[in-house]
């Protein structure tokens, strides 16, 4: 027995004192943690100061209950509840029966709220009972910080994200610029997995990241959007981009990237203008066309005799889509009505015996290699060398119009714009400056890619046969007296890749005549050129229409009318209205709707914010409205009693 008391009083005194420090540090680490505070990304702002993208602060806030003097919470909990509940929206007995039951189970993390805006956590610390602080009010409050771009979807995938889903676009790019320096604060353990803050005080306040300044327009950015998404709504096409591109520096002033979604509607899939490589088409034969003319082997008003429209090169057909041909008309004439069998004659007859000089020009223009974007994810493109064993009796032929190679719409761009740059060709860029504290760390400039792609007289020569293309070609339909424009129509047959279908069956291997890639790319205006744009779009319904002309062009030209209006160039005014079949059958209904007496609120989701405010204001309402684009919230419901005088809030996006 005397051994055992023995042994007893050892082992006490060997915790105690021998090993003491050892347990306490145990019980400290099993208690107690330092957790880190994210840092706020940087802003990414537009060119003209509007925020893109930024970080935004978001509070959980819980109680301690037990932290609370029973006498304290018996006065002041009902006040709360009620605080709580003007804020939070449900009712004051909600709360109360909430808090009380808490405060019989002894309760040390009550859920009180989840993503509480920085304005409303503010707020909170002053209720009644939470205004004691976290030792005697039990106030807990959780900091996380989200990502948020105020201007919605729009140029999503360009301004990008750096998160659990990978690097794309700016935010990608420049992640490291943009990471602050993270915080550090105590937090204590009170039950299995859950810890609260100690104090209200970091032991290291987060330090936040670095802003990105990009080239975006956001009125552009704007008009390219939703001109973009209304043709690929009234087409049902698959997906389309459109970008707009400033001549002289190269700064992309909008992008929008839009794909179907499951359920029908557009979003932001991909960044198709940097990374989706494909056929080009028509918009190609610009390339063709300006190697003849500076190889001086024909002129614009060289005779080319297009035949009856069909021509056979190593017994496979070329043919143009005007049945009959065009019979004997100028070079310059074959761009303009986009003869494939006038541009393949003429590339055939002077580089057919030296394929590689055509090569040799084409990889100038800047189409054999990627731009070299700081963003991820370019595409990669492809055009046959003569010298590789790929290339084939009709490779030149058929390169010459556009197929057998693929290039990124950016590329495309790049080369219309050097053309409208007087030969300039400029890198496109999205970024004009990185900042540090209000303080400009790095100033992207202008990067000149080829300073001199042809010469002058060949320039001027394809400047004035792209104006005619919209006066009296293909591009006709989109023509106005009262701005002008530049640019080529392409209408490209989707290649269907040979695979095995589901029963391991081959398919595939020739060009559909159901899937077309229509396009349209040019500047404007066309005598001194502020712009160019290029707009692609895949899978039209084909019965609605296909050709770049119906399908593309009308984008490009809306993009041009609207940019003119809201921001006039070279003094030039415009009295025109954009032909579009989906715009007139808006605006039929819209007038269907003004006209009509309402004795409910009509629903005016899905409406344009314009249409909406003017249809809401001409039937007696006041409106409050924020954001951009279509109705996608309306505070007074479709169907209720119109109360004329009354305040409707509209939110957009």
């Amino acid at each position: 027995m005397t051994l055992f008391l023995l042994a007893v009083i050892f082992r006490v005194i060997n915790i105690q004192y021998v090993q003491g420090e050892k347990y306490k540090k145990l019980s400290t680490e099993l208690t107690i943690k330092q957790d880190t505070i994210r840092a706020n990304k940087g802003n990414v702002y537009a060119a003209d100061g509007n925020l893109l993208a930024t970080s935004m602060s978001k509070f959980t806030i819980r109680m301690d209950v037990v932290a609370v003097d029973g006498n304290v919470f018996e006065k002041n909990f009902v006040d709360l509840s009620k605080e709580l509940s003007k804020l939070l929206g449900k009712s004051v007995a909600h709360y109360q029966s909430r808090l009380r039951t808490a405060k019989k189970r002894k309760n040390r993390y009550l859920l009180i709220a989840r993503n509480v805006g920085y304005t409303d956590y503010l707020k909170m610390k002053e209720f009644p009972i939470f205004n004691l602080g976290v030792y005697r009010g039990g106030f807990i409050a959780e900091h996380k910080t989200v990502r948020a771009h105020p201007i919605g979807k729009i140029a999503e995938r360009t301004i990008g994200y750096d998160d659990f889903r990978g690097e794309a676009g700016i935010e990608g790019a420049f992640a490291d610029f943009m990471q602050g320096e993270n915080g550090l604060r105590w937090k204590q353990k009170i039950a299995k997995n859950q810890w609260k803050p100690i104090s209200d005080v970091n032991e290291k306040e987060p330090i936040d990241g670095h802003d990105i300044i990009t080239t975006i327009d956001v009125n552009i950015q704007d008009i390219t959007h939703h001109a973009l998404l209304s043709q690929l709504q009234y087409y049902e096409a698959d997906h389309g981009c459109a970008v707009v591109m400033e001549t002289a520096t190269g700064e992309i002033k909008a992008i929008s990237n839009l794909g179907k979604g499951s359920k029908g509607g557009y979003f932001e899939k991909r960044n198709y203008a940097v990374w989706e490589s494909h056929e080009p088409g028509s918009t190609f034969k610009l390339a063709s066309l300006m190697v003849a003319l500076d190889d001086k082997v024909i002129d614009t008003s060289t005779v080319v005799d297009t035949e009856k429209g069909i021509f056979y090169v190593n017994n496979r057909k070329v043919e143009d889509s005007h049945r009959g041909g065009y019979g004997k008309i100028s070079a310059a004439r074959v761009f303009e009505v986009s003869s494939n069998v006038g541009v393949v004659k003429i590339i055939k007859e002077h580089y057919d015996n030296n394929p590689q000089k055509f090569y040799k020009k084409i990889e100038e223009y800047g189409f054999t290699k990627p731009i070299g974007f700081q963003i991820k994810g370019e595409g990669i493109p492809y055009v046959p060398n003569p010298k590789d064993k790929s290339w084939s009796k009709i490779s030149l032929e058929w390169m010459s119009w556009g197929y057998g190679i693929s290039v990124t719409p950016m590329q495309t761009l790049m080369f219309y714009n050097a053309v409208a740059n007087n030969g300039i060709m400029v890198k496109p860029r999205f970024v004009k400056e990185l900042r540090r504290h209000d303080k400009a760390e790095k100033i992207f400039e202008t990067e000149i890619v080829n300073p001199k792609i042809a010469s002058d007289e060949t320039i001027k020569k394809l400047r004035k046969v792209m104006e005619n293309v919209v006066i009296k070609g293909t591009a006709r339909n989109i023509y106005s007296p009262n701005f002008s424009m530049a640019g080529k129509t392409g209408t490209a047959k989707k290649y269907m890749p040979r695979i095995k279908n589901d029963k391991g069956e081959w398919e595939g291997g020739y060009y559909s005549t159901k899937n077309y890639v229509a396009s349209f790319v040019g500047f404007f205006p066309a005598d001194v050129p502020k712009y160019s744009c290029i707009v692609v779009v895949h899978n039209p319904n084909k019965n609605t229409g296909y050709y770049g002309a119906s399908v593309a062009a009308p984008i490009f030209k809306e993009i041009a009318q609207k940019i003119y209006t809201t921001t006039p160039i070279d003094n030039q005014t415009v009295e025109d209205k954009v032909e579009f079949t989906s715009i007139n059958n808006q605006y039929k209904e819209y007038n269907k709707n003004i006209n009509k007496e309402y004795a409910s609120v009509p629903n005016v989701k899905g409406m344009s914010g314009m249409d909406a405010v003017s249809l809401l204001e001409n039937i007696g309402l006041k409106v409050k409205f924020s954001g951009i684009g279509k109705v996608n919230y309306q505070s007074i419901k479709k169907g209720e009693k119109l109360v004329k005088g009354s305040t409707i809030i509209l939110k957009l996006s």
